[in-house]
């Protein structure tokens, strides 16, 4: 429930409201929602999810040059973040076999 509230606050998702203060969605929310969350597995924050649903939404609307550019720059970042956890992680792997070989050390030393 918290990620529907969140949606709509980011202008992802909208719903009506009863008088009673509930939301009520669409048949295509459930739809939009799964779209959503596909985005967020691909590593897209929600700014960049809500520039690009009002195109998805309505698909005869031409996607701006901006939106566009956004979206396809979406895999280079993803691919410069993976290049980014994989030298932290060769960073820790050097830390930690010298920290293992300085503790072998004071070991054989003692």
């Amino acid at each position: 429930m918290r990620s529907l509230r969140y949606y709509e606050q980011q202008g992802m998702l909208t719903s009506e409201r009863s008088a009673s203060g509930q939301r009520h969605y669409d048949g295509w929310a459930v739809d939009r929602v799964l779209l959503i969350r596909q985005f967020f597995a691909a590593g897209m924050n929600s700014k960049a999810i809500a520039a690009l649903l009002p195109h998805i939404k309505d698909p005869g609307e031409r996607c701006s040059p901006a939106v566009l550019r956004q979206v396809t720059a979406e895999p280079e970042r993803i691919d410069a973040q993976v290049e980014e956890l994989a030298h932290a992680r060769r960073t820790l792997s050097g830390l930690i076999k010298a920290t293992q070989e300085a503790m072998g050390g004071a070991r054989a030393a003692s």
